[in-house]
């Protein structure tokens, strides 16, 4: 039996599409915040006038560039955007009003945000956009990894979700006896423990190479536990399957994960060159030089890439990141 704590916060709300284009104007328009009030002609068509403030075309266009709309959506999203626009330069102009732009904390903000872009535009100009994997390097990535694709296993199992409070050392034990999840279902409703039933599909191509093979090693009905903050995890591993995927399927996904390595490694060797031409010293002893520096702005390279598996049982996505967090854990 092998306990495991970890805790973790997890969002599973995913934004309307209204409430997403309003909060981006909003960060947005906290960069701009300072300027609020400031009678310069702004470039681009007027759209609106908002309290002598002009929204224009330009403005307009570039919230459809950030919000990535489809050509068939432009018409529905630009008025949501333009009518979000006008919320954006109310609230600036009461803002300004209550000079909300000079609290430290705001003016804080507005410079984190100017030093992000600026760093991130630095970045974009410099490395500029990577060519993009070529077919070899595809199939090469793909042979090189077949626990990923042709080697490709599923762990299907079977879980009882319950609050961690009520996993005292009697339920435990209960558990380390249990030869069974059905067993350890039957301790948890004679002692008036809540829970609830779940199931959960995870691969070799979606896991850490470390824990896909802890969980190859383990008998089925293994029985293990997770905990992550309020909630526990009994887990236990009903299948373990073959589920191959071919070098067709899997394309798409190593070609941009590829992609997105070869950015994220340029941009770390632009930052290293960076570092070695300046003199960096660190005046704050608690403030310890880190042993790796994160990039800025940079694009993250998913390890390892996930291609697209058969359905299988559903899963909550907390139980799957909990899951995928619990490597440690399992010995």
């Amino acid at each position: 039996m092998n306990h495991f704590d970890q805790v973790g916060t997890l969002e599973l709300t995913k934004p309307a599409f209204k409430q997403r284009l309003l909060c981006a104007a909003l960060i947005v328009g906290l960069a701009a915040l300072s300027g609020c009030g400031s009678k310069e002609k702004k470039p681009g068509q007027t759209l609106v006038s908002v309290n002598g403030e002009e929204i224009t075309v330009l403005q307009l266009n570039e919230e459809l560039q950030r919000a990535n709309v489809q050509v068939a959506q432009q018409e529905a999203a630009s008025k949501q955007l333009l009518e979000s626009l006008i919320d954006r330069q109310l609230l600036q102009i009461e803002a300004a009003k209550e000079k909300l732009d000079r609290e430290p904390k705001i003016v804080q903000a507005i410079e984190r945000a100017k030093a992000q872009i600026i760093s991130q535009a630095y970045l974009q100009k410099k490395v500029g956009a990577q060519v993009r994997p070529t077919k070899v390097e595809i199939e090469a990535y793909f042979n090189q990894h077949p626990e990923f694709f042709t080697q490709r296993k599923q762990f299907d199992m079977k879980e009882l979700v319950l609050s961690t409070k009520d996993l005292t050392d009697q339920a435990k034990s209960a558990i380390d006896a249990a030869k069974s999840l059905d067993d350890v279902a039957t301790w948890l409703e004679a002692n008036k423990v809540k829970f609830a039933h779940a199931n959960l599909a995870r691969s070799t191509s979606d896991l850490p190479p470390e824990m896909s093979a802890k969980l190859q090693a383990m008998p089925k009905g293994h029985l293990f536990i997770v905990k992550e903050g309020e909630r526990s995890l009994i887990i236990a591993i009903a299948d373990i399957k073959d589920s191959p995927v071919t070098l067709e399927t899997a394309s798409p996904q190593i070609d941009q994960f590829l992609f997105n390595k070869k950015n994220k490694d340029a941009a770390d060797a632009e930052l290293a060159r960076l570092r070695a031409a300046a003199k960096i010293e660190y005046l704050n002893k608690p403030a310890a030089k880190p042993a790796a520096s994160a990039t800025v702005g940079a694009p993250v390279a998913a390890a390892p890439v996930a291609p697209a598996a058969p359905t299988a049982a559903a899963a909550p996505a907390a139980s799957g990141s909990a899951l995928d967090r619990g490597a440690a854990g399992l010995k």
